[in-house]
C-alpha cells in the first residue's frame, strides 16, 4: 500500500502538515508521522523517533533547508521512493544526494497534488 511519512508534522492545526495529515487521511491513504512534539493529528499518531518507520513511500517534508541537514542521513535510511519538498522546504543540496540515492525528488505542495488527483500519479 502506498504509505507516506509527513516529515516535521505539527499538533497546530494552523500548520500545513497538520492539514495535509487530515487531507491524506481523508483520501484513505496510509499516513504515519514525524514531529517534535508527539501527539494525534486524525487518528495518526506523531511520533517523536524514526526508528519507528518502514516501507515508507513517499516523505512529504515540512522542516527547512537547515533542519533537514541533521536528517539526511536517517531519510535515506528509510529508503523512500520520493520526497516532497513542500514551499519552505526547497534544498537543492538535499536534491542531489536524493537522486544520486534513486530517490525521486518533486518540488510541489502536496496541499495542490492531493487537490487535484496528482499525488498517487
Amino acid at each position: 500500500m502506498f504509505k507516506t511519512l509527513v516529515f516535521g508534522a505539527s499538533l497546530n492545526p494552523s500548520r500545513y502538515s497538520n492539514l495535509v495529515i487530515h487531507r491524506l487521511v481523508d483520501n484513505n491513504l496510509e499516513t504515519v508521522a514525524f514531529g517534535v512534539k508527539e501527539g494525534t493529528v486524525s487518528g495518526v499518531q506523531i511520533k517523536g523517533k524514526l526508528d519507528d518507520f518502514q516501507n515508507i513511500d513517499t516523505i512529504t517534508l515540512y522542516i527547512n533547508p537547515i533542519r533537514q541537514k541533521e536528517y539526511y542521513q536517517k531519510i535515506l535510511d528509510l529508503k523512500p521512493k520520493r520526497v516532497i519538498f513542500n514551499p519552505g522546504t526547497e534544498n537543492p543540496e538535499f536534491y542531489q544526494i536524493l537522486r544520486e540515492a534513486g530517490i525521486k525528488v518533486e518540488v510541489a505542495c502536496t496541499l495542490v497534488l492531493l487537490s487535484t488527483g496528482q499525488y498517487t500519479d
